[in-house]
């Protein structure tokens, strides 16, 4: 297996509330922050690298320089990680390629959002208000909508292919107390009976919009050696973006995901079908259904029959998003990409409790931005 090229060895987590009162994006980025800081056993002084979204409530521009200066931080690298639900994920590898390249030796990679703060949209003409939104193709819903249909007409996949997905997910969110959707399993049955959304998307193949926070450290494999937790190393990371608009995407059935994890697993020295996790970026149910084909799972349009060949719990032979995923756990805006690492490091780390997976050494983690148009995946290995 080949060189470690960074290590997480601290995450914080904040418990998904559906609506917040009286707490700002930055209050909850503290505290996140606090708590991944607490858990890598390091002091704030030794955090000096800083990622983080493109915004938050209290400020439009300048966002790294806010934080730092909200958090006590005095970052010799700051930057803003900008890619939808990919963000999370390709911070990480950011941070170890900043370390890796003496910019800084602790990076603090923090996402998190308030469910009560509204920020204007721009009126800035672009391929999206120009050829998707008159078409009526506005929205995530509309837009996914569309590449589940391309599937079902390119490759007869079935609505109750899809509904296990989401039956999965719930089943899953069982086992973590944190989770939105604890103690509301949903079978596939379920699925189909929720109102459609849009066609042919269902309610419950949809995420559920909560606040939340995660956050993760990042520091050299050497230094991690060092610390209290075992490290999770970063064995290989890819990226690839594509598109914004659904109406410029290459394909509409496989994205750029399959490049990205294509160049994880180049790096790594491993395989998809090696991985013990798989921690897969699901805020649709299609988007599970396409990142298991472009994976190289299984073969193109077949992953409604490999769904019925494995098992997806934690005892199973293909654990997939044992957390819950974003369907189960529920996604705190661009942190809901963060919680398939933080799940990840807990897997990797033995401290999943009854969700525990067996003797875990390998989990792919993936991300997704837009419409299936900003992908990063890596691949993390336990020490």
């Amino acid at each position: 297996m080949s060189r470690a090229k960074g290590s997480i060895v601290g995450i914080g987590e904040l418990k998904p509330q559906r609506l917040t009162q009286g707490v700002t994006t930055l209050e909850m980025i503290a505290e996140v922050s606090r708590l991944a800081v607490l858990d890598a056993g390091l002091e704030r002084a030794a955090i000096d690298g800083l990622l983080v979204g493109p915004q938050v409530g209290e400020t439009p521009q300048h966002v790294p320089a806010t934080i730092a200066e909200y958090l006590g931080l005095a970052p010799t690298m700051a930057n803003v990680v900008d890619l939808g639900g990919a963000s999370g994920a390709g911070m990480v590898w950011r941070a170890a390629a900043a370390i890796e390249a003496g910019m800084c030796e602790a990076v603090l990679c923090v996402l998190a959002n308030n469910r009560e703060e509204t920020a204007p949209r721009s009126p800035n003409r672009n391929p999206i208000r120009e050829f998707d939104v008159p078409f009526g193709a506005s929205g995530a819903n509309i837009s996914y909508a569309l590449l589940m249909q391309a599937h079902m007409a390119e490759y007869g996949s079935t609505a109750r292919d899809f509904a296990l997905i989401a039956a999965a997910a719930r089943a899953n969110a069982q086992l973590n107390p944190d989770a939105i959707f604890y103690g509301k399993p949903a079978d596939a049955e379920a699925v189909l009976a929720s109102p459609m959304i849009a066609s042919p998307l269902h309610l419950l193949e949809i995420v559920m919009p909560v606040a939340g926070g995660e956050a993760v450290v990042v520091t050299s494999a050497e230094r991690a050696r060092s610390l209290g937790k075992p490290p999770v190393h970063l064995l290989g990371a890819g990226e690839k973006v594509t598109h914004r608009a659904v109406s410029q995407a290459p394909h509409l059935t496989s994205g750029p995901l399959k490049n990205a994890m294509a160049r994880a697993f180049q790096q790594s020295g491993t395989r998809a079908d090696e991985m013990d996790l798989l921690s897969l970026y699901d805020c649709y149910t299609i988007m599970v259904a396409t990142t298991i084909e472009d994976a190289g799972l299984c073969a193109p349009g077949a992953f409604g029959a490999w769904l019925n060949e494995h098992d997806l719990s934690h005892k199973g032979d293909k654990p997939l998003n044992t957390h819950g995923g974003q369907l189960g756990f529920g996604q705190p805006d661009l942190a809901g990409g963060m919680t398939h690492v933080v799940e990840a490091v807990r897997q990797l780390r033995g401290e999943a409790g009854e969700r525990q997976i067996g003797n875990a050494g390998l989990a792919l983690v993936s991300g997704n931005g837009a419409t299936m148009s900003e992908a990063t995946a890596l691949v993390l290995g336990a020490a």
